[in-house]
């Protein structure tokens, strides 16, 4: 389990102020998926309700599945990309080595998959 901190001052990315809390790895990836996703819908202007006819599914899978808290399979995420023309990657790396050894805190890597980037224009 990873171990994260953010501000009780600081919204998180969320919007929502957070203290100290215990965040598995699988629960790490799949915000990072929902929030990658999100951003390349916000970049194209598209809405859940537009992602959802893209998939031939309802608005309300989409929320389901842009909730961060759904198990989404491969085939899922590859679904998703295809409906949009886009890609979705996976890969496996070894995270960096923490500059100080026993630090008290666990910083989260930036994952697997990374945040959606729009390409220049």
């Amino acid at each position: 389990m990873l171990l994260t901190k953010a501000s009780a001052r600081a919204p998180s990315r969320l919007g929502v102020a957070m203290a100290w809390t215990d965040i598995s790895a699988g629960t790490l990836l799949a915000r990072q998926v929902t929030a990658s996703l999100a951003g390349l819908l916000a970049e194209r202007n598209m809405s859940r309700r537009d992602l959802a006819k893209c998939m031939g599914v309802s608005p309300g899978r989409v929320s389901q599945i842009l909730s961060g808290d759904e198990n989404l399979t491969l085939h899922s995420l590859a679904n998703i990309a295809e409906a949009l023309s886009a890609r979705v990657e996976v890969q496996f790396y070894d995270p960096p080595r923490a500059a100080q050894s026993g630090s008290a805190e666990q910083h989260a890597p930036e994952g697997p998959v990374r945040p959606y980037v729009p390409a220049p224009r």
